[in-house]
């Protein structure tokens, strides 16, 4: 009889407890399931859209479609991380009202006072959370379809201006500005 020892090597992983950097955060905001009509009847799929964001002042929004409903959500993740914009946050609000586009949606936001929270519903609601904003006050105006809300307020956000870039180009120090 032949006797056959097998060693089984057993690889060391290393694993560390420092929190990553970039901890992404996804929010699905809606999924609905569309059909195509096509020669030899209806092709279903199924449209995710995702917000991704850090908290930490990056955010995205992706929009996806595929025949399952897990396979649509990777993709709309994928998605959301290629269009991240950074957000300019002051203290723990936006640092000046604006208004945002979107389709026939309108998002109108406004900086609020310490210890408000996010006034917000829906898709804008999860848009500025995991932008890390934290007080906040919100409007969406006409269309309040999610995708069309979480891009108006995408653009509003990214048409934001820190204070010393307006200062720098009004060609005043910061204290001047603000005073």
């Amino acid at each position: 009889m032949e006797e056959t020892k097998t060693k089984s090597k057993k690889k060391k992983i290393e694993t560390t407890t420092e929190p990553q950097q970039n901890e992404w955060n996804e929010q699905v905001i809606q999924v609905s399931r569309v059909t195509k009509v096509v020669k030899g009847g209806k092709k279903l799929s199924f449209r995710a859209v995702v917000v991704v964001g850090n908290k930490k002042g990056q955010v995205g929004v992706g929009c996806a479609k595929a025949a399952e409903v897990i396979i649509a959500i990777q993709k709309a993740v994928a998605d959301g991380r290629k269009n991240l914009i950074n957000v300019p946050i002051f203290k723990t609000t936006i640092p000046h009202p604006i208004t945002g586009r979107s389709g026939a949606g309108n998002v109108m936001l406004r900086p609020a006072a310490q210890g408000t929270g996010v006034i917000a519903g829906g898709a804008v609601r999860a848009v500025l959370e995991l932008a890390g904003i934290e007080n906040i006050l919100s409007k969406s105006i006409g269309s309040k379809t999610p995708l069309n809300a979480a891009n108006a307020t995408l653009k509003a956000l990214t048409s934001l201006k820190n204070f010393d870039v307006v200062a720098k180009r009004r060609g005043l120090s910061l204290k001047d500005m603000l005073n």
